[in-house]
């Protein structure tokens, strides 16, 4: 106890005097106590019963302990955290707020109390000893809710992290849904996986934007990368990548790579695949802007061995094009031998325009056009692997 208590601290046997009369009224301070918190706040009677009934055990131990640590010569922290006989799950269900106004509530009953019940020559020294058991309680309150939010964060990020993993593996059963949801996952209608450099990453600062933003993110590093799956109101790739552009200086300083949007969280895997594999493969094209889709990195990943991305780019040039009949194949190959729309005439022995419009055609079928430096290498890889792989 501080020098400048000790003057309002009574003799021990004026002490033990004031500490009867106390403890005898302890019980009515408890009710009014409980009373009082009943009326005032609504939020005590929503709890369930047995919560309700460990608000009261914890007012009555509260009670008790100023008593007891007034006898013991007020001084000093109480007799051990009266909050450590309430369960666990309690502090889930009452926040450090509404804790605080149990604190603050009980104290005025007390005071209360000892204004129109005690005597007069204690009520003095009662009111000043309330006030500094208050301060003690308080600092107890808040050690246990400061404890059990670092147990709570530690715990969901073990948490977030196995469901990052199992959604990387392909893993993402019910089980993973139901421990994604108690992180705040909301099961948006669309989702993708999206990755960056774990160095330099801003783990607090992406969750607050993405929550601003209305969109659902969780995070874990995954060895030098950092693995998000976002989730929100987009449905097209194109929606997905803007929303992750909104996040980007959150991610470490290399790129940041966005897989396809999927619908369900069991479906993630294909989303994690092509981010990953886009990720890889990234550092061969140094001009891929920030963030970029994986599958505009289609012939990056056909290159460092991706048998996806090679299926696709055949399915989506060579086999499209094939498929779709006409002279569009022959055009876009006579169109790279000679390297020119007048080269592609002359040796085809059409006019320049129907040239220039087959080739036009080849970008509605493939969504590539060969005009296009990037898209013509895409073309070139797809025509090759349609021939390899057909």
């Amino acid at each position: 106890m501080a020098s400048n208590e000790a003057d309002w601290v009574p003799s021990p046997r004026v002490r033990a005097a004031i500490s009867k009369r106390l403890a005898a009224a302890a019980p009515a301070m408890t009710a009014t106590a409980l009373a009082d918190m009943a009326t005032k706040y609504a939020w005590i009677k929503a709890l369930d019963p047995d919560y309700r009934s460990w608000i009261n055990v914890i007012v009555r131990t509260g009670v008790d302990g100023f008593v007891a640590w007034f006898e013991r010569g007020a001084s000093g922290p109480g007799a051990g955290n009266i909050f450590d006989s309430a369960p666990r799950p309690l502090q889930r269900q009452v926040s450090l707020q509404q804790t605080l106004d149990l604190i603050r509530s009980t104290i005025a009953s007390v005071e209360l109390h000892v204004s129109t019940q005690m005597p007069r020559g204690d009520r003095a020294v009662c009111k000043t000893a309330i006030l500094h058991y208050a301060r003690e309680v308080a600092f107890d309150a808040a050690e246990v809710y400061a404890h059990a939010a670092e147990t709570r964060g530690a715990w969901d990020a073990r948490v977030e992290a196995m469901v990052i993993d199992a959604v990387i593996r392909g893993d993402a059963s019910e089980t993973v849904l139901s421990r994604a949801s108690a992180l705040g996952w909301s099961a948006p209608a669309g989702i993708t996986v999206v990755i960056g450099d774990l160095n330099g990453a801003k783990d607090a600062s992406l969750r607050r934007i993405a929550a601003r933003a209305g969109i659902d993110a969780l995070l874990a590093p995954q060895g030098e990368r950092l693995v998000v799956l976002l989730g929100g109101s987009f449905s097209t790739d194109t929606d997905a990548v803007a929303a992750t552009a909104g996040l980007s200086d959150a991610f470490g300083p290399g790129p940041i790579v966005v897989g396809p949007v999927v619908h369900d969280l069991a479906s993630t895997v294909t989303s994690a695949r092509a981010a990953l594999a886009g990720r890889r493969a990234v550092a061969a094209w140094p001009a891929a802007p920030r963030p970029v889709l994986a599958s505009d990195l289609l012939p990056e990943r056909a290159l460092m061995g991706d048998g996806h991305a090679r299926r696709a780019l055949a399915d989506h040039v060579f086999k499209a094009l094939e498929g779709h009949g006409g002279d569009l194949l022959e055009t876009l190959e006579v169109f790279f031998e000679t390297g020119s729309i007048e080269g592609t005439s002359r040796r085809l022995f059409i006019h320049a325009n129907t040239a220039r419009y087959r080739l036009g055609r080849v970008e509605d079928v493939t969504g590539f056009s060969p005009l296009d430096q990037r898209d013509a290498y895409a073309l070139r890889l797809g025509l090759s692997l349609g021939r390899i792989l057909s």
